[in-house]
């Protein structure tokens, strides 16, 4: 519901990084009569696609140019959407302005993922803009509670689900994942700094290497975001990758937290979904 959310000013600032999402919170952002300008991060983002947009493009590490950019653009409201892979520090090219905070940054990239961004998060809070998460700008871009698609969730998935969401719960204050794979009570695989997509991957090749004994279609990948995690930033995320990623590894579906998680191109994801036979639920929260 749109009038829950946040009153934005007539500029949002998104950090774009790569795959479908950034344009698709650029979208929800214009059918709601906001501005979006990508701040499109070199080596991540689509150029083909961000061209349709008012934009600029960034290197890793200019952080100086970027706050000169946003308040010459006055965004003061800021999204961070889209996949990057964690580079090194040594990989940074840190501008004049990045190495005035260059204490902060340090700081921030002692610990994993999600302590990175939210001290990153910290920094741009600290000069006057104010992060948002997608609960914010663009709600319908949220996993709704439920099942999703034909296929539906059987006892035995049931217990896998709730496996799959304890194991998560056990992990997170380690910050190494956001998802698992559990297939008839065995906890078969758990997301590393890989990402979803090479998790599936594994279970895949284990598959292929009859690691794997339950028959195909059976399992269930169980994504939720970590404990006491800054749900503005580093969402799970769900699509028609992850799909594919699905019928390579033989599973029977994908169970995430409703609310919680972002979904690219549902209705491809769904239709895709349906096409195979595989289950999507959207877990209470």
């Amino acid at each position: 519901m749109t009038d829950s959310l946040p009153q934005l000013g007539n500029k949002v600032g998104i950090i774009a990084g790569g795959g479908t999402l950034p344009f698709a919170v650029a979208d929800s952002l214009i059918a709601r009569g906001v501005t979006p300008v990508l701040f499109a991060l070199k080596g991540a983002c689509d150029a083909a696609r961000v061209a349709a947009y008012q934009h600029h493009w960034l290197g890793l590490g200019a952080f100086g140019k970027l706050l000169r950019l946003l308040r010459r653009e006055d965004c003061r409201d800021l999204v961070f959407i889209g996949s990057l892979v964690r580079p090194s520090l040594t990989e940074l090219r840190l501008d004049w302005g990045a190495l005035r905070v260059l204490p902060a940054v340090l700081a921030a990239y002692r610990g994993g993922d999600d302590h990175l961004l939210t001290g990153v998060g910290h920094l741009f809070e600290r000069y006057g803009f104010r992060l948002l998460g997608l609960k914010d700008v663009a709600t319908d871009l949220l996993m709704p509670e439920g099942c999703l698609t034909r296929a539906a969730a059987d006892a035995v998935v049931e217990a896998d689900i709730a496996k799959g969401r304890a194991v998560l719960a056990a992990l997170s204050p380690f910050d190494i994942g956001q998802g698992c794979v559990v297939i008839e009570g065995h906890i078969v695989a758990v997301e590393d700094t890989g990402g979803t997509d090479e998790l599936l991957r594994r279970v895949a090749q284990l598959r292929a290497n009859r690691r794997i004994s339950a028959k195909p279609g059976r399992g269930v990948l169980v994504k939720a975001p970590k404990a006491g995690q800054d749900l503005r930033f580093d969402l799970p995320a769900l699509g028609p990758k992850t799909i594919e990623g699905l019928i390579a590894a033989q599973l029977g579906g994908v169970a995430v937290v409703a609310g919680h998680t972002v979904v690219a191109e549902p209705q491809t994801m769904i239709e895709a979904a349906d096409k195979a036979g595989l289950f999507v639920i959207g877990l209470r929260s």
